[in-house]
């Protein structure tokens, strides 16, 4: 009935891409560069007419997106035939007992 999964490749792309963004990494790269390109050493600046943004490159790359995009769809974003809706009790015990193959958390 589903395909692989019902979420566009761009969307969660584009998740992925807002978790960056909000990320402490991210933040923690620009606060230790004191906000200013480590390369050039412009200084990043909101000012009217004097707007300057500073990004954050990764050195190494990102890898690979499709192998992230298809673990994601493997792992996460599965057929609603795989979901369960418990209420959080219950979905706690069930992950526990997933984990640790025992049936009580107690």
């Amino acid at each position: 009935m589903f395909g692989r999964a019902n979420t566009p490749r761009w969307r969660i792309k584009a998740a992925l891409r807002q978790l960056w963004l909000r990320s402490r990494e991210r933040a923690t790269a620009l606060k230790n560069s004191n906000y200013c390109c480590e390369k050039c050493g412009v200084k990043a600046s909101k000012a009217k007419g004097k707007e300057q943004k500073i990004e954050v490159h990764h050195k190494q790359g990102i890898g690979n997106w499709d192998k992230v995009i298809a673990m994601i769809q493997d792992e996460l974003l599965v057929e609603p035939d795989k979901l369960q809706a418990l209420c959080p009790n219950c979905h706690r015990e069930e992950t526990y007992k997933e984990k640790y193959g025992t049936d009580s958390i107690r």
